[in-house]
């Protein structure tokens, strides 16, 4: 965003001292005009104007020796500068850099706007898939990244070319008012900074951070985040479970893979003024009526009960991992934030 602003402050400057040019230019040559040649004050304006723009519509009177000269003055100075302003102008709207500074202003703006939102820092491999998992799910996040050549492709995504690190650019991605932020930055240093100076701007914040090597998960979580992530140890386990139990590892891929229309896994939170609360699975009807499978119930209090039975009461804050239908998860996303009618 920085870098937003002193392009717009530069492409201002540039305009400012071209037009203080132009005016200087046409003052000087109308006085000149008036003092050398004694014309009056509209002849030697007209006079210079022409001059200036080449367009050859002759001398308004004849000119003496020394207007003569002064001519040849105005005309090596002044049409340079002309051309140098017009050039100016024709730079930024031809090769599109104030189209280019302007759209990042409606960046900034929208930026500005957000609310709620995921912050996600690093664009690399895992950058993009998360990005991609959260746009399928209409959750709205926005990137940074300070590698450019990582922002190409990424168009469709809020993007900001910075240091993650830095607290500056944290708080214009609106870190106090984000609902989580997600580290996957190439060095586990890198992610511990990201999470210490998330943590310290914005207590509340839910962290995800990566974690490259062995023992980084600990530090990580002592620096601040909520969960860890070591993608080499995920990758290991699903090897070894694609040879130990490939129909699980196949099952569990197809209920998680994203656009997915005939069966998802999601978790579902119960709000307080759900019609849920205080029912039993089999009396809210959401395996007889909905075909939905409860997996798991994880309560408010953090305990995960597993393979709930049909007589498990549903409580506020419970979190239902459920599996079944897309259309039939969201009409259970609508019973968990609304009364049952």
């Amino acid at each position: 965003m920085t870098g937003v602003l002193f392009q717009v402050e530069t492409f201002r400057n540039k305009i400012m001292l071209s037009a203080a040019l132009i005016l200087l230019l046409i003052s000087a040559g109308t006085v000149g005009y008036v003092f050398i040649e004694g014309w009056d004050f509209l002849d030697s304006l007209y006079m210079t104007i022409t001059t200036l723009t080449t367009v050859g519509f002759g001398e308004v009177h004849p000119l003496s020796r020394i207007g003569r000269v002064f001519t040849i003055a105005l005309i090596v100075g002044g049409v340079g500068t002309v051309f140098y302003a017009l050039g100016t102008i024709a730079k930024f709207m031809l090769e599109g850099e104030f189209e280019e500074i302007f759209g990042r202003k409606r960046l900034e703006k929208k930026i500005k706007e957000l609310r709620e939102h995921f912050i996600v820092c690093g664009y690399g491999r895992m950058g993009k898939i998360i990005c991609r998992e959260l746009k399928e799910k209409n959750i709205s996040f926005v990137v940074i990244e300070k590698k450019p050549e990582a922002l190409i492709g990424g168009q469709d995504v809020l993007l900001v070319e910075g240091d993650a690190t830095r607290d500056e650019i944290l708080k214009e991605v609106q870190i106090g008012r984000a609902r989580g932020l997600i580290s996957v930055l190439p060095t586990d240093a890198e992610n511990l900074y990201v999470v210490l100076s998330a943590r310290g701007l914005n207590p509340r914040l839910m962290i995800v951070a990566r974690a490259g090597e062995e023992g980084s998960e600990q530090k990580l979580v002592r620096a601040g985040a909520d969960r860890v992530v070591s993608p080499y140890y995920i990758g290991g386990l699903r090897i070894a479970h694609t040879v130990l139990k490939p129909a699980v590892v196949d099952f569990i891929e197809f209920a998680t893979k994203s656009g997915n229309i005939d069966l998802q896994m999601e978790e579902i939170t119960i709000q307080d003024n759900s019609g849920l609360v205080g029912l039993t699975l089999d009396e809210c009807g959401i395996g007889r009526e909905l075909g939905i499978i409860v997996v798991a119930i994880k309560q408010g209090s953090g305990e995960m009960r597993f393979n709930p039975t049909y007589r498990t009461a549903i409580r506020t804050g419970d979190t239902l991992i459920a599996l079944g239908e897309i259309s039939k998860l969201k009409i259970l996303e609508d019973m968990a934030l609304a009364k049952v009618k």
